[in-house]
């Protein structure tokens, strides 16, 4: 006796269903958990970027290091000047966390750290876009293989390995928004 049309389409679903595997899991960013915002306060260098932000970046011949100041205001307010090579040159441009809902940023958050490199996650959004941005922070202008390492493996995570990149060691615009 053969399998009617019904059980062979239920067959089929199944079959498939077990090559798919099981769907994939959502990724939400955890915050480093005894983190003092004292010892995260200060210069650090931005050695590599993760976004899916279209035009984040000048072309390749054009890029040099961020750098980022960051400074605790008061419990639960950081403020963030980050600088960047950009079409306009290297200007800092100050991100008050206080403000962060009025300025558009979604999400903030110290994936890990050790005080010596920092892996920063962020969402910027307005309307209905929300871009996401993976930052590898140093104290120097070079990192360990460790800290890249785990920058690439979030990038994974995030679906942002094609967009990662670690940018050359020319200093110009760090020194735009040292204290």
């Amino acid at each position: 006796m053969r399998p009617g049309p019904p059980v062979l389409l239920l067959a089929l679903v199944l079959a498939l269903a077990l090559a798919a595997g099981p769907p994939p899991q959502e990724w939400s960013p955890r915050e480093a958990h005894t983190l003092n915002w004292n010892k995260l306060s200060g210069f650090w260098y931005i050695l590599a970027v993760a976004t899916d932000a279209q035009g984040f970046l000048p072309a390749k011949d054009k890029r040099k290091l961020g750098a980022a100041v960051l400074r605790v205001h008061k419990r639960g307010q950081l403020k963030m000047v980050v600088a960047f090579n950009r079409a306009q040159g290297c200007r800092p441009r100050p991100h008050p966390r206080g403000s962060l809902p009025v300025r558009g940023v979604k999400a903030f958050h110290v994936l890990s750290t050790d005080y010596s490199y920092g892996l920063v996650y962020f969402q910027l959004g307005r309307a209905a876009r929300t871009h996401r941005t993976l930052l590898l922070f140093n104290r120097q202008n070079v990192s360990s293989f460790q800290s890249l390492k785990e920058f690439m493996d979030k990038c994974d995570i995030l679906a942002l390995s094609e967009a990662a990149v670690v940018l050359p060691k020319d200093e110009t615009c760090a020194h735009t928004v040292l204290p």
